[in-house]
């Protein structure tokens, strides 16, 4: 009778997300809550953190006057191997060209690469472990049902292998559905018709590692505006717009579909402000003439290539 009053109370999908917990090195209880509410609840969840919710307004006056009890470190907590910890490192995103997101929702094998210093230049949650990658779900994005004018398609966020596409699955039913590797392409082949950049996310309390490929507008996106606000949430994809001049007639079309306002006309072709580009190789496509492409920038880091990634460790 415990047994089954235990099921009914606890899905099946939240003692799987637990278990990984204690296998997982250095994830701890509070981690594991963390993630639960954030996994439980996100629309809750990130429309306070957007300021969207209602609840944003009664908990912001909470967190100043913590704030002004117990002043934060101004470069941040240090973690136990003495780095230093700052906000964007528990959750963050790396920017990947729609190629390499592709493959990251068409593997077919497990993997395990635990420590991606190189690639996701973060001090906390920059592992990549894939079980049942083929496990794949389309979430109604958090970001987008917070907005009153939301950018639609609403269905684009990816949840990617398990434990959380299970969890997701079972926690929101009704806002999700499972899809095909194939249908997880034609998302993101979409999505970035429409402009939208794809980032691999990464969070502390999804058991530090990758979870998911949102596909992200500035005008949607919480972790966009942060980025945009100062809050360093997003790494580059290691790539870098570059200009063929002879092709270029700085027409313009390009620059509306920059979420990175990276593009500005110049007299006789587009000007790229390498600073503020991120690589997310949107405006490539939508030049007629041919006339941008994507340039490796060793200092912009190193790109998210699942494959090379997995062939070096192997």
């Amino acid at each position: 009778m415990q047994k089954k009053i235990w099921h009914f109370l606890v899905k099946p999908s939240t003692v799987a997300f637990a278990q990984e917990g204690r296998r997982t090195p250095g994830y701890s209880l509070f981690d594991w809550a963390h993630g639960y509410v954030y996994a439980r609840w996100p629309y809750l969840y990130i429309g306070t953190a957007t300021g969207e919710h209602w609840l944003a307004k009664v908990i912001r006056p909470v967190v100043q006057v913590f704030n002004r009890l117990f002043p934060p470190k101004e470069s941040g907590s240090s973690n136990d191997s003495g780095e230093t910890v700052t906000f964007a490192d528990t959750y963050h995103g790396k920017v990947v060209p729609l190629d390499a997101a592709t493959r990251l929702v068409t593997i077919h094998e497990e993997i395990c690469l635990p420590d991606l210093e190189k690639v996701i230049p973060y001090s906390k949650a920059r592992a990549i472990v894939m079980k049942n990658p083929d496990h794949l779900l389309a979430l109604e994005c958090p970001c987008r049902s917070a907005r009153a004018n939301p950018c639609l398609p609403l269905n684009v966020c990816l949840i990617v292998g398990d434990p959380f596409a299970s969890f997701v699955s079972e926690h929101h039913p009704d806002r999700s559905r499972r899809i095909t590797p194939e249908e997880a392409v034609e998302i993101l082949r979409a999505e970035d018709e429409r402009g939208h950049v794809h980032h691999a996310f990464f969070k502390d309390a999804m058991l530090g590692r990758f979870y998911a490929i949102c596909n992200c507008c500035e005008c949607c996106c919480g972790a966009m505006q942060a980025h945009r606000n100062g809050t360093p949430m997003l790494a580059s994809s290691g790539y870098v717009c570059e200009v063929v001049e002879e092709l270029c007639i700085s027409c313009g079309s390009c620059h509306a579909y920059c979420q990175f306002n990276a593009l500005s006309p110049g007299a006789y072709f587009t000007v790229v402000d390498g600073e503020r580009c991120m690589g997310c190789g949107v405006c490539v496509s939508k030049c007629d003439r041919g006339a941008l492409s994507l340039r490796r920038a060793p200092e912009k880091g190193i790109p998210l290539e699942i494959q090379e990634l997995m062939r070096t460790v192997n």
